[in-house]
């Protein structure tokens, strides 16, 4: 039975550079696979003061609720997929998360 390579080296070193991106800018790595070169990563949400925003809130009549809950939102922990399609593109998606 032959083995079919499914990506190309160059393919692959451009799939590693993105990842090593990924690393450096805070992603740690959950689940990974070279037979189908794809990886999941993660990054954890960041601590918010909450004590301070209330203060905030408090102080300028609850318009500061706004912010605040737009922090909550952007800052909740995120994974993402990274991969190699057939044809050699590296993509990312938004992997669901609880």
């Amino acid at each position: 039975m032959k083995s079919y390579q499914l990506t190309s080296e160059k393919d692959f070193a451009k799939f590693q550079q993105t990842l090593s991106n990924k690393i450096r800018n805070g992603f740690i790595v959950v689940e990974k696979n070279d037979k189908l070169p794809y990886v999941v990563l993660s990054k954890e949400k960041k601590q918010i003061d909450s004590s301070f925003h209330l203060a905030l809130v408090l102080a300028t009549l609850g318009l500061w609720s706004v912010v605040w809950l737009y922090l909550l939102i952007s800052l909740r922990k995120k994974q993402i997929l990274v991969a190699l399609d057939e044809d050699g593109n590296v993509f990312e998606e938004k992997c669901l998360s609880r």
